[in-house]
């Protein structure tokens, strides 16, 4: 999924790890070839290609389980989560993927764009992205067929560029810690995190920042309502959550939503969450300083 892989296994050996790693490993493959949007014989890449013919295809269940929960996550966080940015992405700069369907003007909060006819018949009225999302996906379903391979261990933690999911723990400690990355690119830390059971996701403007055609900075966190890389006063913020695609899910419907909406929206949510702001001030929630051991 763009990512490198990293497996951590306490409390079993290193011949049952190993065989965990192929078998994490093969799933997160597994998932890339039918959710990436960048490989030409994925099924997102076939699928993309209809939008908006109406034509009905048949779709593997990765795929409809990412279509479902991408039109779940929209309704959820009132559109600040939307998979139909690929234009955008394309409108400022970024390869979006494999040629797609030319689709017109989109409405911000439409969640008409998926259509379903019985298990497994999809029809999408927009190319879709798989993104974060996808890798969520894969986190979540790599995890599942590595804890069946080690089922004595005392924990898992899977990494996959910084996104984490884990389950139980290391066996010198009470929890995995994790960091929290600078944007800033200072190699300290901002934060250390206990995880315990949860994934943990980010949304940053660090890494996939560039000068767009116009000559101006922007990014690949698009606002669904203005269809342009969001100015939201913020350059990362990081979510906890028990499943690894919902952790990437609210990680960017937080960014989109502001500096002003993300504090009062994540604590009334309940929601650990971690975010540095434009002028490099960081912030946390109640839920997450319970989490948080250290910070800088």
């Amino acid at each position: 999924m763009g990512s490198r892989l990293v497996l951590q296994v306490d409390g079993t050996s290193r011949t049952e790890a190993q065989i965990a790693w192929r078998a994490a490993s093969a799933e997160m493959a597994a998932t890339e070839a039918i959710l990436s949007r960048f490989r030409q014989d994925s099924e997102l890449s076939r699928l993309n290609a209809e939008a908006g013919s109406g034509r009905w295809r048949s779709v593997d269940g990765r795929l409809r389980e990412m279509l479902t929960l991408a039109r779940r996550a929209q309704r959820q966080t009132d559109g600040r989560f939307d998979p139909r940015i690929l234009d955008a992405l394309e409108a400022v700069g970024e390869r979006a993927g494999v040629p797609y369907a030319e689709i017109g003007e989109l409405a911000a909060g439409d969640t008409r764009w998926l259509q379903r006819a019985g298990r497994d018949r999809v029809a999408v009225g927009a190319p879709v992205d798989s993104g974060g999302l996808g890798k969520g996906l894969g986190l979540r379903w790599a995890l599942a067929v590595a804890i069946r391979e080690v089922p004595e261990a005392s924990g898992v933690l899977l990494d996959a560029g910084g996104d984490v999911v884990a389950t139980g723990r290391p066996l010198d400690a009470a929890a995995w810690q994790v960091g929290i990355e600078d944007p800033g690119w200072s190699d300290r830390p901002l934060a250390v995190v206990a995880l315990r059971d949860g994934a943990l996701a980010t949304s940053s403007t660090a890494v996939r920042t560039w000068t767009g055609p116009d000559g101006t900075r922007v990014h690949h966190l698009i606002d669904p309502h203005s269809w342009r890389p969001a100015n939201s006063g913020l350059q990362a913020v990081t979510v906890a959550h028990r499943d690894p695609a919902w952790a990437e899910i609210w990680s960017k419907a937080l960014f989109i939503g502001g500096a002003g909406r993300i504090g009062p929206e994540a604590r009334a949510r309940g929601m650990a969450a971690w975010w540095v702001e434009d002028d490099g001030s960081f912030h946390l929630t109640p839920a997450a300083a319970a989490m948080t051991p250290w910070r800088s």
